[in-house]
């Protein structure tokens, strides 16, 4: 057995490398031709959209909105080259490629961005000139961007006029100024590449530990945890609650055997062909049981290298991170002070309502099947006696200390909506 499995997880290894290799192979042209895709949608652009002129709000008279969209669209598309040409370099200097349409195309490319390149330089001069600061939106993105959104300081601070005022005042100001529309759209890129990052690296916390855990599982640590059991005279259940459920399965198909029998719906057999049959079933339980021990013993190993690569990306997405607090902090902020306390309800009921003990039980001992390990009630009940409860004074500790400072209207519909 596992020798068949043995032979399957090296051909399926050989498949894998042949693969990696021919993408490897295929590096240069294949990130070339990306660039030069790119190219080509920016010069179509140009020619069907700016009378054959770069994309720019000095070629055709747009509105704000269109050319925000316009100029999204040439970003994407400058980035895509950027990368696939420093692919194109980095495979080019390990492997010996000679093809004359490879020249061509980086003429292509490097006709289109240079008037790109050369007008990312006059606007760069022109804003260290006219701005008290540089725009810096990569940077500020992965920082608090306290003016987004700060509300501490705005309530911490107390004047003679109310703090909404001054707040009215500034935003009437900063729509008349000169610079309102460039600030707006470098704003609106803040917000919208600080929403792509955050988005996209929550995606990674989530499917690089599960991909991480399915075949790690599968073709790693399954194939040695069945070698290290084959190899050694090991029990088959790992904890008593599964021995129970097996003699319980056992048990009842017997029951059935003989009551199928006794109402003549199945052959009549003799005690020796009843304990025959009940043999064949007890051995095709303990075979069902090994598997599931084996399992389990894979899950706890599979898990721990997925929790690795969980603290992987994390260590490796500090700015990230930052950019995901900026984002929920905004999202949470933005809402309507309903809207909080609708979620704060929501919150607090599912985790630490009156119902909440019933999936907490419910949680752990799916988390103990999963484990290999046999259910304490003991303990479980503990957890639910004490987490849930901790956990509410931590909210409702929260809720005193910040939200009744942060958001007083929110505390009160809160409130009213709690009562």
């Amino acid at each position: 057995m596992f020798t068949k499995n043995s032979d399957l997880l090296r051909q399926k290894v050989y498949e894998y490398w042949e693969v990696v290799k021919q993408w490897f192979f295929n590096t240069p042209e294949r990130s070339l031709a990306q660039a030069y895709d790119a190219a080509k949608k920016i010069r179509n652009i140009e020619i069907e959209h700016f009378d054959n002129q770069i994309i720019s709000a000095a070629s055709v008279n747009e509105t704000p909105n269109v050319m925000s969209y316009w100029h999204n669209i040439l970003t994407q598309n400058l980035t895509v080259i950027k990368l696939r040409l420093a692919e194109f370099q980095a495979s080019r200097a390990l492997l010996e490629i000679s093809n004359p349409v490879l020249l061509d195309k980086l003429q292509f490319i490097d006709e289109v961005i240079e008037k790109y390149q050369q007008q990312t330089l006059i606007i760069s001069k022109i804003n260290q000139q006219s701005a008290s600061q540089p725009l810096k939106i990569d940077s500020e993105i992965y920082q608090n961007t306290s003016n987004v959104i700060n509300p501490t300081t705005n309530n911490r601070s107390i004047g003679f006029l109310p703090s909404s005022i001054g707040r009215t005042i500034n935003r009437i100001t900063t729509d008349f100024s000169p610079n309102a529309e460039a600030d707006f759209i470098r704003n609106y890129h803040i917000s919208q590449n600080r929403t792509r990052t955050s988005v996209r690296f929550l995606l990674l916390l989530i499917v690089i530990p599960l991909l991480t855990q399915r075949f790690s599982k599968e073709f790693l640590v399954s194939p040695i945890v069945e070698h290290v059991r084959s190899q050694k005279i090991t029990g088959i259940f790992i904890n008593s609650e599964m021995e129970e459920e097996a003699f319980k399965e056992l048990k009842t198909f017997e029951e059935q055997l003989k009551f199928q029998t006794l109402l003549k719906k199945a052959p009549s057999l003799s005690p020796e062909e009843i304990k025959t049959t009940v043999k064949e079933k007890a051995i095709e339980i303990a075979q069902k049981f090994r598997s599931k021990s084996q399992e389990a013993i894979s899950n706890v190993f599979a898990d721990l290298i997925s929790l690795v690569a969980f603290a992987v990306v994390v260590a490796n997405g500090k700015k990230e991170i930052a950019a995901i607090k900026s984002f929920i902090d905004e999202l949470i902020f933005g809402l309507s002070d309903s809207a909080k306390a609708f979620v704060i309800i929501l919150f607090t009921d599912i985790f630490v309502g009156f119902h909440s003990p019933h999936g907490w039980e419910v949680i752990l001992e799916g988390l103990a099947e999963h484990l290999g390990l046999a259910p304490n009630r003991s303990l479980i009940f503990l957890f639910i006696a004490t987490f849930p409860v901790i956990l509410d004074t931590v909210v409702k500790y929260w809720i005193f200390r910040y939200l009744s400072r942060l958001s007083p209207s929110a505390l009160a519909t809160y409130k009213e909506m709690n009562e």
